[in-house]
């Protein structure tokens, strides 16, 4: 597995998933992306995007559009996506990046933390509001300074043996063995009859 920069024909692959996950895809450029890759199958797995926006006195950045495919979820993707977007935003001299979400608490196990809107450059304030008023009632900002990116070790060691899983079975309905007991001796508070 592995995260590379996107290409012109990741584009369709791009639009269907972002869609499809109701994730932003304002102001889209298909270049903006990495995407993780499967190494031995080449499937696209998941997705990321940097996003610079002009203020007065410069330029900030956010990350947006971050997503992972349902059969590769809890392995790491996202995780690294984060991380290839970080470090891009870093090497651009960007110190401080942004990401406006209704998932902050995954954006915090790498160190992001909440930010409140007026503490925002104003073009994020904007987006914040064109977000809640749009896609995410809940989103909320975050930020994180590029030198503070930490990944944790069971993240970067799921990543290097991802593999697809039938997202369906984490959906599968729980019965008494799930839980320990042995349906065959357990008793009944209620009599079912």
């Amino acid at each position: 597995m592995y995260v590379r920069d996107a290409k012109n024909r990741d584009e369709v692959w791009l639009l269907d998933n972002i869609e499809e996950m109701a994730l932003d895809d304002a102001a889209f450029r298909s270049r903006d992306y990495v995407i993780a890759v499967d190494e031995g199958s080449n499937d696209r797995a998941g997705f990321g995007r940097i996003r610079v926006h002009k203020v007065d006195g410069g330029e900030v950045c956010e990350l947006t559009g971050i997503g992972v495919l349902p059969a590769w979820r809890g392995q790491g993707v996202g995780a690294h996506v984060v991380e290839r977007l970080v470090e891009t935003a870093a090497d651009e001299g960007f110190e401080t990046v942004y990401s406006i979400t209704d998932q902050p608490s995954y954006l915090a196990r790498f160190g992001f933390e909440p930010v409140e809107s007026s503490a925002l450059p104003p073009k994020l304030r904007d987006r914040l509001h064109e977000k809640r008023e749009t896609i995410q009632p809940d989103a909320v900002a975050t930020s994180l300074d590029t030198g503070g990116f930490s990944m944790p070790a069971r993240l970067r060691e799921a990543f290097k043996s991802a593999a697809p899983h039938d997202p369906t079975d984490d959906d599968a309905v729980e019965d008494a063995e799930d839980f320990g007991i042995d349906p065959d001796s357990a008793t009944y508070k209620y009599d079912t009859g």
